[in-house]
């Protein structure tokens, strides 16, 4: 891999660890609004952290990242009045079609989570390619879990030797003990981290943040 691969950091919640994430180097703050998710911020909540993003990260680029599932206008009207995020990212069941629409009608780049198992048809992915700016290869979900932020990984070898027309992130289950790991199997041009750099379930861990972090990209450069 050429340079250091880009981190985000997913389901930041409080200055704290946004802080951290940004002193560290993350190229990428997620603002999950998915209220099934331990993660999820308000939207008060998430109009600091935004600001917090926008004047600390000086001459840096850090993006914002909405998260949202399966999300209709009405709800994607109001967040992105109010917080303006760089990027959304779809983490549901959106159709391309879908991808596409928000795409064109929110002007910004939209980033598409797809859930992999060992069943996956990669087929499915041209037509995300042609609506997405970025594709998130995530694991699967158990059925009636949450869509992500789950700590499960999946075979990364199954992505090993596929080329896409969009950059793409890796996510699921990915730790500061194990990114080098997966970052040895494959060359993402992201990498994505929620419940691997976290003490408890939704809590993130600025220790944690910064081993990930510096594992990333130290491995990379």
């Amino acid at each position: 891999m050429s340079g250091a691969v880009q981190v985000k950091i997913c389901g930041i919640k409080d200055v704290v660890n946004l802080d951290a994430a940004i002193d560290c180097g993350a190229d990428y703050i997620g603002l999950v609004f998915y209220p099934a998710s331990p993660r999820s911020v308000s939207i008060e909540q998430a109009r600091i952290l935004s600001k917090r993003v926008s004047d600390r990260a000086g001459s840096k680029k850090v993006s914002r990242v909405g998260l949202f599932v399966d999300p209709d206008d009405s709800f994607l009207n109001t967040i992105i009045e109010a917080v303006s995020p760089d990027f959304i990212q779809l983490h549901g069941n959106e159709t391309p079609e879908r991808v596409q629409v928000v795409s064109e009608r929110y002007k910004r780049p939209v980033i598409k989570g797809l859930a992999v198992d060992d069943a996956f048809n990669f087929n499915l992915v041209r037509p995300y390619e042609e609506a997405a700016d970025w594709l998130l290869f995530d694991a699967k979900p158990i059925p009636g879990g949450l869509p992500g932020g789950t700590g499960q990984r999946f075979d990364w070898s199954l992505l090993k030797g596929l080329a896409f027309a969009k950059p793409w992130m890796l996510s699921g289950g990915l730790t500061p003990e194990n990114v080098g790991e997966a970052l040895s199997v494959l060359t993402p041009d992201a990498v994505d981290v929620s419940s691997g750099v976290e003490s408890a379930r939704g809590v993130k861990d600025p220790d944690k943040i910064k081993a990930f972090i510096k594992a990333a990209k130290g491995f990379s450069v």
